[in-house]
């Protein structure tokens, strides 16, 4: 078996002439600032989650940031507050918290769905507490019904990250439609390419002023696009001239341009295809893998209460397995198949300070020494997903287990 030429990554970027038309068109129209583009874009992701308001932002992580910042002004929420957050996720989850000068108090994960478990959330409630923040992590929606009971019955607000998982449903929601604020990416390699790029999502109008506001400097409601102060006279026009560099809080430069707007609007315009080929290839590689299953723990989910979009392909090594996780990641990427560890936290030296004892999060500290995961786009084909299954089985071969 040759090694093949090119990489197969974990993500893709696939531009068709639809983006590329419209990103002609903004710059036929010489606008880059906040236009009829990012609006489209904003309202079609919102309404494809079942929700009303989007903000567009350059991140996701930026996302997450005014989404605290939010509702830290209208709770009143203090520095040294705290949000439960996930002990396996992206170091941005809990970043976020700390950034606003609050307490991330970690939660310990399922180990099927590798999602926040609902079981271990109380006993990690203080009088501190203020909301929950659960992630969707790798595609699929974290157990949300007992997250938003648990929520409700302490008076929490949800923010969920939902930075791995769009467009996919739980009990007939929309990942994103759970919380006070839900958060998206659409960097590289997610399941919505735009570049740079997030997105916070609200039903509450108060909510989306606010996020919009932070979003650009903190500014006055009243201008928030050089389109605000057209088509206006009298008392109105006075006013908005008037507040138009007004600031009335302290905000970020967050925002986005039309550039990746339109590639948005493009790539939502042919996400159900991008979604089922993700599935496809996903469904695929859990045959070609079944018989390492005796070593390999697979995607496994409700399929009754769960869709799993999989943004990526996460794999357990199993605790008897006679191999590491090392042995094994080495092994694949010598034959050009890129991974990549399964979203590490607690075990992080950056979170060092935190003193974070790693016997209580037995779960996540065991993925964090045995999970990794590979790439399950819509640009890998047929003999890409063979090749990946051979690369595999090699390992098995060379270590005696076949």
């Amino acid at each position: 078996m040759q090694i093949v030429d090119k990489q197969i990554g974990v993500g893709t970027l696939e531009i068709t002439e639809k983006e590329r038309s419209y990103v002609l068109d903004v710059l036929t129209n010489n606008r880059l600032s906040y236009g009829p583009y990012s609006k489209k874009f904003e309202r079609a992701f919102a309404a494809m989650h079942d929700m009303k308001y989007g903000i567009f932002v350059n991140s996701g992580t930026s996302a997450l940031s005014i989404a605290i910042a939010c509702l830290k002004e209208m709770d009143n929420w203090h520095d040294g507050d705290e949000i439960l957050v996930p002990a396996l996720t992206f170091v941005a989850t809990a970043n976020v918290v700390l950034e606003h000068g609050l307490i991330p108090v970690f939660v310990d994960c399922r180990p099927d769905t590798y999602n926040m478990d609902p079981g271990e959330i109380e006993r990690r409630i203080t009088k501190r507490t203020r909301a929950i923040m659960p992630v969707h992590l790798f595609g699929l929606i974290a157990d949300m019904d007992p997250i938003v009971k648990i929520a409700h019955q302490h008076k929490l607000r949800i923010i969920e990250d939902s930075c791995e998982t769009i467009g996919v449903s739980y009990r007939g929601k929309k990942a994103g439609s759970f919380g006070d604020i839900s958060c998206y990416s659409t960097y590289v390699a997610h399941f919505i390419v735009t570049g740079i790029g997030g997105l916070a999502v609200t039903n509450d109008p108060q909510k989306a002023e606010i996020l919009r506001s932070l979003a650009n400097h903190g500014r006055d409601s009243i201008y928030m696009s050089i389109d605000d102060d057209k088509d206006l006279d009298g008392l109105t026009f006075r006013e908005v001239i008037r507040r138009r560099f007004r600031f009335v809080r302290r905000g970020y430069s967050f925002r986005a341009t039309e550039m990746e707007a339109a590639i948005g609007v493009g790539q939502l315009e042919r996400f159900s295809d991008i979604l089922r080929a993700r599935q496809h290839n996903a469904s695929r590689l859990s045959e070609i893998l079944k018989p390492f299953s005796s070593w390999l723990q697979l995607p496994s989910w409700d399929t009754n209460v769960q869709e799993h979009g999989f943004m990526m392909y996460p794999i357990v090594v199993k605790p008897d397995a006679p191999f590491t996780k090392e042995e094994l990641v080495h092994h694949i990427e010598t034959w050009n198949i890129e991974s990549r560890d399964m979203m590490p936290l607690i075990n992080q030296p950056v979170y060092a300070f935190m003193n974070i004892q790693q016997e209580e999060y037995p779960v996540a500290s065991w993925i964090n020494r045995c999970g990794f995961y590979i790439g399950c786009h819509q640009n890998m084909h047929e003999k890409d997903l063979l090749y990946v299954g051979n690369v595999f089985r090699e390992f098995f071969k060379k270590t005696s287990l076949l």
